[in-house]
């Protein structure tokens, strides 16, 4: 409307033409400032939310946890994160080569990451390195505070947090489930991913206890995590005549769990392993924390953190499930007979 029928309008309830010209003011100025507020509001409204950046740190291989990390996206999707709309995911994979992680820890917090979520000890104490401010989201540390990661599970004082796998304690109830289901055993063959000489992992200190208080003959033999050098290993079982293998939870073993699987069944070596996922290719047995589930609760501490938590007020917590699963057929395969009173005990058998 034009100023002369504004004052049509105005002159009726402001008794005379000066009073109406002065009110026509104030009309005005609450019109432009009802439009800088509308206006300031709507483009507040179309700001483009901040989009945070995750960073992941593996040693392993891009196919070989897929698996895991997917389960890991699916929370954060639950969790109202979505990758290209209101998060970015970078990558960086040491493929078996635990020496590349520092650089690529490094390459990471260039990329000025919000936080960076890792599997294990020694990635999580590259990221540590690499930055002493940025968040650090452990998926499954076999044990936090004795790699001095964290102060404790209930106070990490740091900025790591996240989630331990318990590794070191599953390992000796591993040897004792392979005890009790492969008859007449007294020679145990553990196969380590790491050269002779180096300073064993808590995980390898413990299996190593729990032979001795089973008397049980523990045969440590080094296995090469390169597709065509792992069948040495099992050569190597075979010659001290072992009647089965157990190994530490270590993620450059489960990257290669189908080969391993595959060679565990040629030699026909009964074996229990740290992950279903094993058994899903056709292993024998295994026995361990869901990882799924660890992956997702490590999602949870993302949201956490990106929503304003610090690390260093979220405890580490442990697993909650675990499980116990059983492959028949592969018992089969290398000519075993698993008692019905293991059988009993699994969560799942398949047959």
């Amino acid at each position: 409307m034009n100023e002369k029928t504004w004052l049509r309008i105005l002159i009726p309830f402001s008794g005379n033409r000066k009073s109406a010209i002065q009110n026509l003011k104030w009309v005005g100025l609450f019109a432009i400032t009802l439009a800088f507020a509308f206006g300031g509001a709507v483009a507040e409204a179309q700001q483009p939310e901040k989009v945070a950046r995750i960073g992941i740190l593996d040693p392993s291989t891009a196919s070989g946890s897929a698996i895991l990390w997917e389960a890991f996206r699916q929370q954060l999707h639950k969790l109202a994160w979505v990758e290209g709309q209101n998060i970015t995911i970078d990558y960086r994979f040491a493929e078996q080569k635990d020496e590349r992680l520092r650089d690529l820890a490094i390459e990471l917090v260039g990329r000025k990451v919000d936080l960076i979520v890792v599997p294990d000890t020694p990635s999580t104490l590259a990221a540590t390195k690499a930055s002493i401010t940025i968040p650090v989201v452990m998926t499954n540390s076999a044990d936090p505070v004795g790699a001095g990661l964290v102060a404790s599970l209930a106070r990490p004082g740091g900025n790591v947090t996240g989630l331990s796998s318990l590794s070191p304690e599953l390992s000796t109830k591993r040897l004792e489930i392979v005890r009790d289901a492969v008859p007449k055993l007294a020679r145990v063959g553990l196969l380590r991913p790491t050269p002779s000489g180096s300073r064993p992992s808590m995980q390898v200190k413990e299996i190593r206890a729990a032979a001795a208080a089973l008397k049980l003959k523990l045969e440590e033999i080094d296995i090469q995590i390169i597709p065509k050098k792992l069948n040495g290993a099992f050569e190597d079982a075979k010659q001290k005549q072992v009647d089965a293998i157990i190994m530490p939870a270590d993620r450059a073993l489960f990257a290669e769990r189908k080969r391993i699987v595959e060679l565990a069944g040629n030699y026909r070596l009964p074996a229990i392993y740290f992950q279903k996922e094993f058994v899903d290719v056709g292993g024998l047995m295994s026995y361990g924390a869901d990882y799924d589930d660890l992956y997702r609760r490590a999602a949870t501490y993302v949201d956490k953190i990106l929503k304003g938590a610090k690390p260093a007020d979220l405890p580490v917590e442990q697993p909650r499930k675990f499980e116990f699963v059983i492959n028949l057929k592969a018992a089969k395969q290398i000519g075993i007979t698993i008692p019905q009173s293991v059988l009993y005990r699994a969560d799942k058998v398949i047959r």
